[in-house]
């Protein structure tokens, strides 16, 4: 079992998550179920499959979940600009947090990097 707090990627991603719950809370109130929501479980979604890839025994289960983890973050990407292009984020907003997880991504890139090496 790998310890949580060896894994700087995973505290990038945890403000990542906090940063898309701060900007998504004043999306319209039909949006509460629709992409408000998605948005929230992709970002949650990325933090969560590298913690449980933490405690996977093999660096072949922990690279299964980081790329996991990058396919959400995929998906909040393209969430971010959907969210931008229906006025819903203002190109502040999406703008950082586009780089933030741009972020998350490469390092996400290079840990899986360095796990599938031997592979």
């Amino acid at each position: 079992m790998r310890p949580l707090a060896n894994y700087k990627v995973l505290d990038e991603a945890h403000r990542l998550v906090l940063a898309v719950y701060r900007s998504t809370g004043s999306f319209p109130k039909d949006e509460r179920f629709g992409l408000r929501s998605q948005l929230r479980r992709a970002a949650t979604s990325i933090s969560l499959n590298i913690a449980e890839g933490t405690g996977r025994k093999s660096d072949r289960d922990f690279a299964k979940f980081l790329s996991i983890a990058s396919g959400s973050a995929g998906e909040l990407e393209y969430g971010i600009r959907l969210g931008h292009d229906l006025g819903y984020f203002t190109s502040t907003d999406a703008g950082e947090l586009t780089t933030h997880l741009r972020e998350v991504r490469k390092m996400l890139s290079g840990l899986l990097r360095v796990l599938t090496a031997d592979c």
